[in-house]
This record gives structure tokens, sequence and C-alpha cells, in this order.
């Protein structure tokens, strides 16, 4: 038997107030509807008919959902930010809760004890920064920029005395820290509007410096690789990856926790030093995920997922998430936008679809 899921809503400042409900096909709320989780984190599990989700699971196995499945949507840029590793996630939630910092507090960093690597699926257009991009890379866009306020940064990412790490980790700080956010604003909107071969990388910067006027996240952007998604296309970050999803609706798939620490495109809590301890200072070429063999290829033991369209069983323990027509997912028919729960022990639950696109997470 398969359980319905009546996801969790959270409605951060970057949310969109249509997306969500538009796939729905349902009034929008008016609320900025940012991300609704379909999961067991203790913070927000999903409800079902049996009671909530973490509470199901624990009946059935005595175990813990490894992975968090979400709809996110994002009508303005996410914070700046990455998230720890599992070493770090335990040592910082056991260090906070020593020192008797409240789990709800707004300036805690470590909201469990567990990483966070995260698989983001794009359901319309959706545009993100993320990771670290080679550094000639970002050396030629800071000469296209052609900013005297960057002259220093150019000179740290190209200085060869310095490896790489050294070169990323100082680049950073003095983008964290320079007064240029202004000026890369301005340069940012007169490329956008022009035929530089970085029209796209500079159309992002624009549309952050928009929302986030005078911060400083403008010209961290500089650093990272600028991504385009196009429905049905993937983006994976591992823990320690500096990145912001800038704007868009996708399905979000992590490692079961909710542990953010930022640097910067926020009003929330910021602590840069924490930030700095759990950044991979490494370059990444390509965050994007391909499909391989039916599987969306990440790195990771929290999580598999694959596109489903019905006709296929689904074995527990699993959360199928429909996002197109119509899914049967056993006696649970799912419309877009909604999501069930197969148990550990209901062996194949059949699962049939008319005119349906989703995905089965396990």
């Amino acid at each position: 038997m398969a359980l319905k899921l009546t996801g969790t809503m959270h409605t951060y400042e970057w949310g969109h107030e249509e997306l969500i409900a538009g796939l729905q096909g349902r009034t929008p709320s008016g609320q900025p509807e940012a991300e609704l989780w379909f999961g067991a984190h203790p913070s927000a599990p999903a409800l079902t008919s049996e009671g909530p989700l973490d509470e199901v699971i624990e009946r059935e196995s005595g175990k813990q959902l490894p992975f968090l499945v979400k709809l996110l949507a994002a009508k303005k840029p996410l914070s700046l930010q990455a998230h720890p590793s599992l070493e770090q996630a335990r040592e910082g939630f056991a260090r906070e809760n020593a020192a008797g910092i409240p789990l709800d507090a707004p300036h805690r960093n470590y909201k469990d004890d567990n990483h966070k690597p995260e698989l983001l699926i794009a359901l319309t257009p959706f545009r993100a920064i993320a990771g670290f991009q080679p550094i000639e890379r970002t050396l030629t866009l800071l000469r296209t920029f052609d900013l005297p306020q960057l002259a220093e940064l150019e000179r740290t990412l190209d200085d060869a005395s310095l490896n790489t790490a050294d070169r990323l980790a100082r680049a950073l700080k003095l983008a964290l820290s320079v007064d240029a956010a202004e000026a890369v604003a301005q340069r940012a909107a007169e490329l956008a509007a022009g035929d530089s071969e970085c029209k796209g990388t500079a159309a992002n910067l624009a549309f952050i410096a928009q929302e986030y006027p005078g911060d400083n996240g403008v010209v961290a952007a500089l650093l990272l690789n600028h991504v385009s998604l196009e429905p049905g296309e993937a983006l994976f970050l591992a823990a320690g990856n500096l990145h912001a999803y800038l704007c868009g609706m996708g399905v979000e798939v992590m490692a079961n926790s909710n542990n953010v620490l930022r640097g910067g495109m926020t009003s929330k809590h910021i602590d840069s030093d924490e930030l700095f301890s759990v950044l991979k200072f490494v370059t990444l070429d390509n965050p994007t995920a391909q499909l391989v063999d039916g599987s969306f290829n990440v790195p990771v033991d929290d999580f598999s997922v694959s596109p489903t369209s019905g006709g296929e069983p689904v074995a527990g323990p699993a959360i199928v998430i429909n996002t197109a027509g119509e899914l049967a997912v056993g006696d649970v028919r799912l419309g877009p936008g909604e999501a069930s729960w197969v148990g550990a022990h209901e062996g194949c639950v059949p699962v049939e679809g008319v005119a349906a696109a989703g995905f089965v997470v396990r």
C-alpha cells in the first residue's frame, strides 16, 4: 500500500507566488511559496493518513529516511551558500548543542547532524551559480569586465606562486570584502544589454545586483559557474560547493538535512568564518548531472533518482513525485505536484501513468 503525502510548504522571501500553485492547478495563496517538502525531516515531516511520515517510517523500520524531496520555486536568488560534509555536520551540530544554542535560534548554523549533497532537476528553465569555475574562465571574465575595483582579485587568481586552493580562498575573501558591488552591477547591466560572449553571465549578475543591491554576493558570483538548465536537465552539488539558485522551479532531492552556511544575498544569519571552514576550494568544470542507465549519476549513497512515466512497479522505501499528467501509485492517484510514500515492506507497488512524468526517489 502506498500513502499519499501532504507536503509542508515553506514561504521564504525568495519564493515564487505562482509556480508551485500553477503546477498543482490551484489558486495561488498570495505567499512566496518557496519549497514544498515531501520527506521525513523532523522539523517539517510530510503528513499521511497514518500520521507524520517520520513517525510512519519509525514504526515501519525503526530507521530514518536518508533523503528529502522538495519542489523548489525561486522568483529571486537564494542566499550564497554551501553545505557541510557529514563529519563537519556532526561536529558542528554537537558543538552548538553543547553551547546550548536552541535548534530554532536564527544564528544557529547546524540544524541537524547530516550532510546535504543535492540534485536539482529543472521543471522550468532554471538558472544557478554553482561551484568555482576553472580559474582561466574567471580571468577571462574579469578581463572582459575590465574594472579597476577588480584588479587585485585578478592579480590573486593569476598568481602562479599560489596553488589553486589558496588562489580561490584568497579570491573569495577579496570578493566578499572589496568595494566593487556597485561597479560590477553597472558593468553587468551594460554587458547584458550588448553582444558580449558573457551576456548570459552578465544578465545573471545584473539580476543578483537588482535583487540584492550593494551585496558583495554579486562579486563572488564572478568566481562561479553560471548554469542554465532546460526542463529535465539536472545539477548536482556535493558538500562544500559554493552556490546559489537564481530562478526557476525544479524537483530538489538531497540528503535528509537542513544545514546551510551563508555568505551573502540574504537577510538570514551569515557566518563567513563557518562558511569558509566547510568550503572546498577546488574548481568544478561541469556541475550538471546526466542520466546513466535510467538514473541520474550522482556520487552519493543517500539517494538515487529515476524518471518515471508509469509502467514499472516501485519497491520501497521510496517517494514518488508526479510533475505532469496523472500517476497512480498503487491505490494513490497523484496529480502534478503531488507525491506518495511506498514503504519498505510493501513489496513492488504498481505505478501507472496517463500523460505522466515524475520521479522515483529511493
